[in-house]
């Protein structure tokens, strides 16, 4: 099968990629076919050029995109956004918005509803009872049952 997918090029810590024709077998900075643009994700605004009939003539052999081939080659538009990615943009827009980065850093959230009621009196007998436990040192042992009092009786 043929990919259309990114090659990288450039620098340490400064990518540039190829956009180009490769066989999905190859590893990514391998062996290609044939090199149809570049991408620099640098620049403000992104810098895409591809050369439109060498992608189109490969999407017409059958040649299949990778998710970010398809966005540049949407962006330029040489082919419809795919729409795995419409669904992505409705899904993010539909979210709740998250909390503000100020409420966070200053420790003030807040408690769900269920947590502002008071907690069950089983519960709280029980925190005192084992806050009691704890103060006098005294441990339980582990209940056992009957058949394994039997094994260990068998064992000895």
């Amino acid at each position: 099968m043929v990919k259309i997918r990114l090659r990288r090029v450039g620098s340490k810590k400064r990518p540039s990629y190829r956009l180009v024709v490769a066989d999905a077998r190859a590893p990514r900075d391998g062996a290609f076919i044939d090199i149809i643009g570049h991408y620099n994700p640098l620049t403000d605004p992104e810098t895409v050029v591809i050369a439109e009939d060498k992608a189109r003539h490969w999407l017409e052999k059958g040649a299949q995109p990778t998710d970010t081939a398809a966005r540049l080659l949407a962006k330029v538009g040489i082919i419809e956004e795919p729409e795995a990615r419409k669904e992505k943009i409705k899904a993010a827009v539909a979210a709740k918005p998250r909390a503000s980065k100020k409420k966070a850093k200053t420790g003030v959230t807040e408690e769900p509803e269920a947590s502002k009621e008071e907690p069950e009196a089983s519960i709280t007998e029980e925190l005192e009872t084992s806050k009691k436990k704890a103060k006098t040192g005294v441990t339980e042992e582990p209940e056992t049952s009957e058949e394994q009092t039997k094994t260990i009786k068998e064992k000895t």
